[in-house]
């Protein structure tokens, strides 16, 4: 497990570090400086150099870049530095003062292979010009290979998106801990490779409010190795409710779906008219009918046949109307289990009224995309973008609900806990993939996890699952249904390292 941390949650852990347990703030650059020296001996080793300009600026930023020049120069480096700045931080000051090579205060001419961008820190908060974004641009013209210190420069700390302009790094050295904004937004993708290095700072002070990152040692725990003395109704039942005329296959890949995530039961409830049609589709899962042709029509009597599941999955693929919203309210006031809801449920609770949310006796998931989430929250897209965090924890703390927004990195938020999911491609930006990851959270939570857990595990695995389908297939050629069918092999690579599965 790792940790992302906020702006404000970073200022706090360094203050906390330098005031509470006296560690000065120039040996923290020192160790920092020494960090970003030693990544840089790598590089250099593995791109066959001896050479490095360091771009600085006049903050703390610059002043890893100017500690770190420093320690190259004494182990033999060819050390130039590049900085425009005209003002410079106390910190930076002094770890300048140290540095005896010569500094650029203007473009140079020539260009280098390999270069160290300590422009700016995660503390951006205005729009990168003049002198500032000519060295950006500088940075993103040179053809070299760019490590970045902390974060990007140009790259805002907390919500990843570009102030701007924004050097394109090949690698980023994260230090002490993750910012968010390695993650979010255009942050996934101007990172590169993303390394992480110590230098003492104690967030123990803010990690109960930081966002969690789990790896694969933490998803395995949701798969134990299952007893020979067991039977189907040990693991669960779990209720689809998806599907109309217009979107049959997003019934069939959610029923596929939670087919693979291991509950014991998977029953598809379809509208009574299109029986026919999804009879014999899948074998494995119940079939049963509804009222409605074409389209789910609420009938009390069918939605009491769901009360004794552990998990419902509701909204892929049913539409937008008020025989939807009916069917929502009734399980809310109904319904004592864990619902899912997802898609067209998500419409018909934005249009027609989000106040049963708020007197539910059930459990609840939201699986929102950005648009979806702005149509439930009424945030532009741009105010999620700019500050989701924050906006899906205030959503789903007036609600009592789980949100899971769906994005390249998804955030999910329940019971004062955020995660990131940081696995998954963009072969998985197909139509379909929603319906396929509704359906597994839904398993999994059959099995007797919590909503929240369900969400966190289900977008794990299959952000594993679209990894190893694009290791097969690339990015353009992937289904929903090329997702469904490499999960198992997802869930085995997550555990493989854990679990003996010979009998």
């Amino acid at each position: 497990m790792q940790i992302s941390l906020s702006n404000q949650q970073m200022r706090a852990a360094d203050q906390y570090t330098i005031q509470t347990l006296g560690v000065p703030s120039l040996a923290l650059m020192e160790r920092a400086g020494a960090a970003v020296a030693q990544e840089a001996k790598n590089i250099l080793k593995s791109l066959k150099l001896n050479e490095v300009l360091i771009v600085c600026g006049g903050g703390n930023n610059g002043g890893d870049g100017f500690c770190c020049a420093r320690l190259l120069q004494e182990q033999g480096v060819e050390v130039a530095v590049l900085c425009l700045a005209k003002s410079f931080s106390p910190d930076c000051a002094a770890v300048k003062a140290q540095y005896k090579g010569g500094v650029f205060n203007r473009m140079p001419r020539r260009r280098y292979p390999f270069i160290i961008d300590c422009i700016f820190g995660t503390g951006l908060n205005r729009t990168v010009e003049g002198d500032e974004r000519a060295l950006i641009e500088f940075i993103n013209t040179s053809a070299a290979y760019v490590l970045s210190v902390d974060i990007p420069s140009g790259l805002n700390g907390d919500n990843g998106l570009k102030m701007g302009v924004c050097v394109q790094a090949d690698k980023t050295l994260a230090i002490g801990e993750y910012k968010h904004g390695l993650f979010l937004n255009d942050g996934t993708d101007v990172c590169g490779k993303l390394v992480k290095v110590d230098i003492g700072i104690d967030a123990c002070a803010v990690e109960k409010d930081a966002a969690i990152i789990l790896e694969d040692a933490d998803i395995a725990e949701f798969f134990p190795k299952r007893r020979r003395n067991t039977h189907k109704g040990v693991y669960g039942k779990v209720d689809l409710i998806a599907g109309s005329k217009d979107y049959v296959g997003a019934a069939l890949m959610a029923t596929m779906s939670a087919l693979k995530g291991g509950a014991g039961y998977t029953r598809l409830c379809v509208p009574q008219g299109l029986f026919p049609i999804f009879s014999g589709k899948i074998p494995e899962a119940i079939l049963t009918c509804f009222q409605g042709e074409t389209a789910f029509s609420y009938c009390e009597f069918d939605m009491q046949k769901l009360l004794k599941s552990q998990c419902i999955a509701f909204g892929m693929g049913v539409g937008v109307s008020l025989e939807i919203y009916k069917m929502i309210c009734y399980l809310l006031n109904e319904y004592t289990g864990n619902l899912l809801l997802d898609a067209d449920a998500l419409n018909a609770l934005a249009k027609y009224g989000l106040q049963p949310l708020k007197n539910k006796k059930c459990a609840v998931l939201l699986t929102p995309h950005i648009q979806e989430f702005s149509r439930l929250s009424g945030y532009s897209v741009q105010e999620i973008q700019q500050n989701g965090v924050k906006l899906v924890q205030n959503f789903a703390e007036e609600y009592n609900v789980t949100v899971l927004l769906k994005s390249a990195v998804s955030l999910i938020y329940g019971k004062g806990k955020t995660y990131l999911n940081l696995r998954g491609s963009a072969a998985l930006a197909k139509g379909g993939s929603g319906d396929v990851l509704s359906g597994f959270i839904a398993s999994i939570c059959a099995q007797g996890h919590t909503l929240t857990q369900s969400a966190v595990c289900g977008a794990y695995v299959m952000g594993v699952a679209g990894e190893l389908c694009e290791q097969a297939l690339g990015q353009y050629s992937v289904t929903a249904t090329d997702v469904i069918q490499r999960l198992p092999n997802a869930i085995l690579r997550i555990t493989e390292n854990s679990h003996d599965y010979r009998r």
